[in-house]
């Protein structure tokens, strides 16, 4: 065992070496010897005068070999010494790097960071979690599991905080199941029972349905992606969550629409959210009907439609409606009739680049009360007196109006739009196409 006195004395050998080697090489001189002969100057030298005197040569030679010798020597010896101290170099820095790793160790133990409250570490936590509502599988490079690998104390903290461990997206696969199955219900009971946010992908999969049935009433959103499969479209399981507020529907198509549509219509008076993300399919007012009576509880829609009339349609399902993201696909034939809806605030619509008057007719069909903010995305003309003359009809509460950047608003148009609504912001979208 070394003692400290035997530590202190191989300190004072190193610094010794040390000295010793600096000295030697502070008195070491390379003397280069002088190499010059009469023959030298070869091949100026006169061969016949080199023939007479051969055997001076050949000494030279063996003089020569010799001085050749005797450094080959030297440079063998400086580099077993210069690999012995390359080695005890290696050595010395690997005695820093763990008396770094030591003192750094300690450091951390009386750092400030280590004596935060338990409630400001929290709250530092919260600020680790991904700000965008997107949900991806677990990783132990992110929050919130990358938490519970720096320190016990640390790991306790993020375990006993259950709002960390409330959005997941679970994977099915059928490699490895049991084991991501163990890891996902250890993640939801960490939720303790808070309201979860969920997305997955393979939702006919029945080992995704067992493990989650335990914490159905905790789920409260969840974003489905519909995949395609022989046999046809399942009946989606979204029934068996009897709290979820929020609904989203990916990849969804066309032949899809009865059988979800017959699930959808089961939902619970809980839903406040409905949206079918990526729009493709295109809703007519019979395929909107077969999803009552769940329209009655939502306060915000975002689909995609045939007919503007069908946008009309989907209000009067929808008289809790506050916002919606519409898509219209095609040109109305017939004329519209006028209706009013008190509560929506927000307003989106995009229409196909085809259509030609789809804003003209619901403008002169709607009124909007309530209507704070409005946007039209994608839209090749504008029509200014229809507008205007829904803004007069309506009297709404209107903030921002947002259009695509093909629309043409003049300043003059702009200024008729005040005029109705003083506190109107007229803003063009240059990232709408």
């Amino acid at each position: 065992m070394q003692t400290s006195h035997s530590k202190s004395n191989v300190s004072e050998s190193v610094l010794d070496i040390i000295t010793a080697l600096q000295n030697i090489l502070a008195r070491s001189r390379v003397t280069i010897p002088v190499l010059e002969t009469p023959y030298s100057r070869f091949p100026k030298t006169d061969c016949s005068t080199v023939e007479l005197e051969d055997q001076s040569v050949v000494n030279i030679i063996a003089e020569r070999q010799q001085q050749l010798d005797a450094v080959l020597h030297e440079i063998s010896g400086l580099e077993a010494v210069m690999d012995s101290v390359k080695n005890f170099h290696q050595q010395v820095v690997e005695k820093k790097e763990k008396i770094m790793q030591s003192m750094n160790l300690h450091k951390a133990l009386v750092s400030a960071l280590r004596r935060l409250p338990t409630e400001i570490l929290t709250q530092i936590f919260n600020y680790c979690l991904p700000e965008t509502k997107l949900l991806l599988p677990p990783s132990t490079l992110k929050a919130p599991m990358v938490l519970t690998r720096i320190c016990r104390r640390w790991r306790e903290v993020a375990v006993g905080m259950p709002n960390l461990w409330c959005r997941l997206y679970v994977e099915v696969n059928d490699r490895d199941w049991e084991r991501a199955a163990f890891r996902y219900d250890l993640w939801f009971k960490r939720s303790c029972g808070h309201p979860l946010s969920l997305a997955f992908g393979c939702y006919h999969s029945t080992k995704l349905r067992s493990l989650l049935q335990p914490y159905a009433t905790q789920i409260t959103y969840l974003r489905v992606s519909v995949r395609p499969f022989q046999g046809g479209c399942p009946q989606l399981f979204v029934t068996d969550f009897p709290a979820l507020q929020e609904l989203a529907i990916l990849g969804m198509t066309s032949p899809d629409i009865p059988t979800i549509a017959q699930s959808i219509s089961r939902l619970p008076s809980t839903m406040r959210s409905l949206k079918v993300i990526d729009m493709k399919p295109l809703f007519d007012i019979e395929c909107l009907s077969s999803f009552s009576p769940v329209w009655a509880h939502l306060t915000d829609v975002q689909i995609a439609v045939c007919h503007p009339n069908g946008i009309l349609h989907l209000l009067r399902l929808c008289p809790n409606l506050s916002s919606s993201t519409l898509r219209i696909a095609f040109d109305q034939v017939e004329p519209l009739e006028s209706f009013t809806h008190t509560k929506l605030q927000s307003l989106c619509i995009t229409c196909d680049d085809l259509l030609t008057r789809p804003l003209s007719d619901l403008f002169n069909a709607l009124s909007l009360p309530n209507l704070r903010a409005l946007e039209a995305r994608r839209n090749a003309s504008w029509p200014h007196e229809d507008m205007k003359a829904f803004l007069a009809r309506s009297k709404c509460p209107l903030k921002t109006l947002t259009v695509s950047c093909r629309v043409i608003i003049t300043d003059a148009q702009r200024e008729e739009y005040v005029s109705l609504i003083p506190s109107l912001e007229v803003i063009v979208d240059h990232s709408s196409r």
